[in-house]
Formats: C-alpha cells, sequence, structure tokens
C-alpha cells in the first residue's frame, strides 16, 4: 500500500476500534454495575433469610421451653449474642457495629437482627458473610476475560473490515499509479524522438526528410494519447451523431498512420466497399484509430494488416504477437494490458467497447500467440436498433 491507502488504511482503524472500545467498556461497565447490583440484592436476601430462620427457631425453642442449639451455614458466618453483647452461640469473624442494620465492612457483609429479643435470652442475631464479594470478584474476573476477548475479537474484524472496505480504494490507488508511469513512459518516447529531432534541425539548419518524419510520428503519437485520455475524461459530452461514409474513415486512419507502417515496415492491405453508418465523426475515428494503432503496435516489423469493409462488417487483422486465450476475457477493461510487449495504458480497447456498445455493434476477437489477431466489427445490428 501506498502512504495515501496506508494513512485511510489507520485512519479508519483507528475510528473504528475507538468507537467500538467506547461502547465495549460503556456495555461492560453497564452489565457490571448491573450484575453487582443485582448480586447485592441477592446477598443481603440470602442474609435476611438466615437471620429470619435463626429468629423463628429461637422463638419457636422458647416457647416450647426447649434448648436451642445454633446449626452451621455455608458460606456465612452466624452467631447469637445476649444483653451483654457477648457470643452466646456461633462464631463471629469481625468486630460487630450495632447502630447499623446491614452494612459492609473490609471484605465482608455484616447483617444485625433483634427479631429474636427476649428470647432465651438471646438479644442479637448477627449474620456475616463474604460470599458477595467473592462473587463479585469472580464476576469481576469474567468480565474482564469475556472485554479482552472481544476486544480481541474486535480488532480482526476491524483490521478485516478495513482491508475489506479500502481494497476498491487500494486496487484503484495502484491503477492509478500504474496509469501513471505508463503515462510518463509512454510519454517518453515521442517527447524525446521530438526533441532529438527538432536539434538535429537546428544543428543542420537544412530540411531533412527522415527528421520531418520522426516529428511528425512523434507529434501523432502525442496527439493519440491527448485523444484517447480526453475520450476517457469528457466524453460525457454528447457529440451529435450524423450519416458518415465509414469507408471514408477506414482511408483516413491508414493515411494518418502511413508514416509509422512504412517505418515498422508494415504492408497495408484495404479492401473497402462503400459504408454509410450514423455516428459521431469523432468517435468513428477513434473506433478505427484505436484498432488499428493497436494492430500496428502489437505487429511486428515486415509484417502484413488487412482491413476489410465488407456488407457493413469491418475486419482488421494482423500478424502480430497475438493475445493469449487466458487474457481475452479481460482486453476490453480499463487499464488491463494482455502483455507489455509495446507498452500502452491498457485503454484503447476499453475505448472500442464504449463505443460498440453506445451504438448497438457486435465485435467478435480472434487471436492466437505468435501468429495473429482477427478482430471483426459488425455494424448491421444498428440498423435493427
Amino acid at each position: 500500500m501506498n502512504k495515501i491507502t496506508k494513512r485511510s488504511f489507520y485512519s479508519f482503524l483507528a475510528l473504528y476500534l475507538i468507537s467500538s472500545f467506547i461502547f465495549l467498556v460503556f456495555a461492560a461497565y453497564w452489565f457490571f454495575t448491573s450484575q453487582v447490583s443485582m448480586e447485592m440484592n441477592n446477598n443481603f436476601y440470602r442474609m435476611t433469610q438466615i437471620a429470619d430462620k435463626v429468629s423463628s427457631q429461637i422463638i419457636q425453642a422458647h416457647m416450647m421451653n426447649k434448648s436451642y442449639t445454633l446449626e452451621s451455614f455455608p458460606h456465612a458466618k452466624v452467631a447469637m449474642l445476649g444483653d451483654d453483647k457477648q457470643v452466646l452461640q456461633g462464631q463471629l469473624q469481625d468486630k460487630i457495629d450495632f447502630s447499623k442494620d446491614f452494612y459492609m465492612d473490609k471484605d465482608s457483609f455484616t447483617l444485625v437482627s433483634n427479631r429474636a429479643k427476649g428470647h432465651l435470652n438471646v438479644e442479637y442475631v448477627i449474620v456475616q458473610s463474604n460470599l458477595c464479594n467473592k462473587n463479585v470478584a469472580a464476576l469481576k474476573n469474567r468480565v474482564a476475560y469475556t472485554v479482552i476477548f472481544t476486544a480481541l475479537f474486535i480488532i480482526v474484524i476491524a483490521v478485516f473490515l478495513s482491508y475489506m472496505f479500502l481494497k476498491p480504494i487500494k486496487d484503484k490507488m495502484e491503477e492509478i499509479e500504474q496509469f501513471v508511469k505508463d503515462t510518463t513512459h509512454e510519454l517518453n518516447t515521442p517527447i524525446t524522438a521530438l526533441m532529438m529531432s527538432t536539434s538535429r534541425l537546428k544543428s543542420k539548419k537544412t530540411y531533412d526528410e527522415e527528421i520531418n518524419k520522426n516529428i511528425s510520428i512523434s507529434t501523432k503519437q502525442l496527439y493519440e494519447i491527448y485523444s484517447s485520455l480526453s475520450f476517457l475524461s469528457f466524453d460525457n459530452q454528447k457529440e451529435q451523431a450524423q450519416l458518415l461514409r465509414f469507408d471514408t474513415i477506414v482511408k483516413s486512419s491508414v493515411a494518418y498512420f502511413s508514416e509509422l507502417l512504412e517505418r515498422k515496415g508494415i504492408e497495408i492491405v484495404v479492401n473497402l466497399q462503400a459504408c454509410s453508418l450514423t455516428m459521431a465523426p469523432t468517435k468513428a475515428k477513434m473506433l478505427i484509430n484505436n484498432l488499428l494503432s493497436n494492430s500496428i503496435k502489437y505487429s511486428k516489423p515486415n509484417t502484413k494488416i488487412t482491413l476489410t469493409l465488407v456488407n457493413n462488417s469491418f475486419t482488421i487483422e494482423d500478424e502480430g504477437i497475438g493475445i493469449a486465450q487466458d487474457k481475452l476475457d479481460d482486453i476490453f477493461t480499463r487499464f488491463v494490458r494482455a502483455n507489455s510487449y509495446a507498452g500502452g495504458f491498457g485503454i484503447g480497447l476499453h475505448i472500442v467497447e464504449s463505443i460498440i456498445k453506445e451504438y448497438n455493434f457486435t465485435i467478435v476477437i480472434d487471436s492466437k500467440e505468435n501468429v495473429g489477431t482477427k478482430i471483426k466489427i459488425d455494424c448491421n445490428t444498428q440498423e435493427k436498433r
């Protein structure tokens, strides 16, 4: 990832994590406090039940004129105190504050009950328990472990979602970076040729046919790059369609690229019948120019390109490097190149496809590696619209 993508990734990740952690902390705090409150209520209810049970048994024993032996209770210390506040039966774990009925001191709760007052010389029934604190401590550990586990899970999900969310941006940024590199490379060749040719003209101070041809070829290459980029960027401005002689457009494109054809030693065979189509002139020119430019670009020197226009079907066939079968499905995708034989942006055939779709044409491509490529465009479907 480049710097912009990384910055976006970490910003999204930080925002997601911070908001998730804030929610997690509040949820954990709310859950913990509610559970502590519930545990304290349950603890008070348990201790009250013990005190009421002991008081009831004391009163019953007193009424039946029987002695009473205090039973033991799990998780609680119970004691019977007399008027002098001394222990009659049972045991205590902490000093008693008789000014309070129920309180917590250190790690245990104490409940002071006087319901059995006046029976069997019992003044107070004391219940002490630290079970609530143990349960709260265990709850705290469970909540902490749950928060940690959930936080780790959120981090994993956040990284995954951040990656998935930014993947289209990442892919697009990579396309743009590659496009900029390709543009720099494509512009470098004709610009360098122009500079060298201009420098030679200045030094010679005479007309040179070869230098003039180099300048013409380089200028046309720059113009084709400009035209393709302009078409992609500004094609939202619809050009008015009109009735055109399509064969004349093809002848014009052949003449336009004649110098480049001659430079590579490519023979051009033209078989054109009269053909009239309703199209925007610029798009008709872009359609043929991109197809012919691609054929020239990917043809080896001293080969042949055949152009045929018969019954409103245009065919261009070259003896170039061809296209691998597994790449045929992707050649119309913007910025995708089937190979790196001759550079390029990967936008030529994308432009061709967009024009074909707009005018309801059909296109068929037959290609074999190291043999050549044949592209047929059927324009008859326009009449059926």
